[in-house]
This record gives structure tokens, C-alpha cells and sequence, in this order.
């Protein structure tokens, strides 16, 4: 029996390697949810330099929330299986009018993880529309070898190498997959997915939060972390993570350090030059 996901939606996820829409929030909600990324950009300046709103559930409650949520973990689950642990967040972000894009990728790319047990969610907290620049998948790629990739370091490029995919990509193939806010996508590992420029009056903010299994190991270097959100890790590849008791507390920003530390050596494993401009 499934918790959040219907039988057809377990199989498009399984056929394509992606699936959406999926509702999460409501309307009251999602405007909630939108607010409180506000008012972290308002309070925060240089926000988005913070790596991204990579791990961002280590230094904000309202994102350890997000990542914690019943109905997101419940869809998580009924992928991935009962035991849950979260790798990591990115925050996606494009202006209206901006030229900022998301190039032809794989995941699994530079992550050094040792399965394809990881899930995407990527929740929609304004209007992620065909116009604002949604995700576009190549379906059934999931069961493709990895693909080598070249990296651009192209500031429009929201990915942290600005990678790209070596292989021709028939555009005609693609699935776009339009979003309300409060709606996400799943999304797995290897999918092979891309996004265009936000040419809406609106912003497009979206949240990816990257779900794995326990028994997921970090091939990339000798140590890695994760948040165990649900379930029982019995397998201890992941140093576990803890959520802040508040917002940006010294002792949240002391783990985050160190923790993206760790992972940019992952992200960036024998390449010190691109891995000293990320950080300039």
C-alpha cells in the first residue's frame, strides 16, 4: 500500500526516472513557505553566496521543516523505502528576465554516490511554469550509463560547476514539467533533466532536496554526512546530521562549516583550481 503516491504514479516513476506534479501544500501554505524564504534572503545578505542553499537545513528551522515534512517524506518513501536520510538542498532561484538556466546534466555526476537509490524532490514555492523556465526531463534516461560532462563555470548556470552533458540531447524528446507553487517533482540520480530562463514577471524559487538510502555510500572520499529523517540507518556509511535548535545559531553555522567543508572536496574531488573559484 502506498503513503503519498498513486500505483500509476510509482510506475511513470519507475518507467521515465521522474514524476510530477505531486501536491504538497496548499495555497495558505506555499504562500507561508515563500514568506519565510523571504524574510532568511531579507535577514541574510549574501544569502545565495552561502553555498547555494546547499544543506541549508543545518542553519534554518523553517527549512529543517521543509525537509522533514510528512507528505514530502511519505512520496520520498514510497521510492525510496522506509529508511530516509537527507544528502543535501540546493535553492534554485531565477528573476524574471534574468538569464539564468539550468544546463543538460546527471546528477549522479560529481556526486560520488555508490547507487542510484537518490531521490530529487523539487518543490515549487512560486509559479515554476512553462514560461518561468519549469524542468524538462529525457524520459527512460535514469537507465542510461553515466555520461561524461564538461564543466562551463558559466555564472548563468545555477549548477556549481556549470557542467554540461557530452552527448546530443533531441530536444524534441524532452517532458516539461510545469509546477504551482506548493506542487514538487521526483526526480532520480542518473535522469537526465535541464531548465530554461525565467521569461515570467515572477521569480521562480524552488527547493531541491536530495533523498538517499542508508545503504548509499560515498565513493568520493572517506567521509560524508547525512540527516536521518526517517526510519533506521543500519549501515553507519554517514556521519549523522542534527537540525539547528534555531535559526543561524553558532553552533548550526559551526557544523555547517564544517560539513561543506567535507562536501566540496566530494563536489569537487581533484580539481583544487575550480574548487578555489567556487569559493572566491
Amino acid at each position: 500500500m502506498t503513503k503519498h503516491l498513486s500505483e500509476k504514479q510509482i510506475n511513470s516513476y519507475n518507467r521515465n526516472g521522474f514524476v510530477g506534479p505531486v501536491k504538497i501544500f496548499s495555497n495558505l501554505e506555499v504562500v507561508s513557505e515563500r514568506r519565510k524564504f523571504e524574510v532568511y534572503e531579507e535577514n541574510n545578505e549574501g544569502w545565495y553566496e552561502l553555498s547555494k542553499g546547499q544543506k541549508l537545513y543545518l542553519l534554518q528551522t523553517w527549512v529543517a521543516s521543509l525537509v522533514s515534512n510528512a507528505k514530502i517524506l511519505d512520496a520520498v518513501e514510497d521510492i525510496l523505502g522506509e529508511d530516509i536520510m537527507c544528502w543535501g538542498t540546493s535553492l534554485f532561484v531565477k528573476e524574471p528576465g534574468a538569464k539564468a538556466y539550468v544546463s543538460w546534466h546527471q546528477d549522479s555526476t560529481y556526486w560520488g554516490l555508490s547507487s542510484l537509490n537518490v531521490v530529487t524532490a523539487w518543490i515549487a514555492l512560486s509559479p515554476a511554469s512553462i514560461e518561468a523556465g519549469c524542468m524538462k526531463f529525457l524520459p527512460g534516461s535514469h537507465r542510461w550509463d553515466q555520461s561524461p560532462h564538461h564543466d562551463t563555470l558559466n555564472p548563468d548556470n545555477l549548477l556549481t560547476r556549470g557542467q554540461e552533458i557530452l552527448r546530443d540531447i533531441a530536444e524534441e524528446d524532452a517532458v516539461l514539467l510545469p509546477l504551482k507553487p506548493g506542487e514538487m517533482s521526483l526526480h532520480n540520480i542518473r535522469t537526465i533533466h535541464s531548465s530554461g530562463p525565467n521569461k515570467s514577471s515572477d521569480r521562480r524559487i524552488g527547493i531541491a532536496i536530495r533523498y538517499l538510502t542508508p545503504q548509499v555510500r560515498q565513493l568520493n572520499a572517506e567521509g560524508d554526512s547525512a540527516w536521518l529523517v526517517r526510519g533506521s540507518d543500519r549501515f553507519g556509511y554517514f556521519h549523522h546530521e542534527s537540525p539547528p535548535a534555531k535559526d543561524m545559531d553558532p553552533a548550526a553555522l559551526k557544523q555547517h562549516a564544517r560539513i561543506m567543508e567535507l562536501r566540496q572536496g566530494v563536489l569537487y574531488r581533484n580539481d583544487k583550481d575550480k574548487l578555489l573559484r567556487h569559493k572566491n
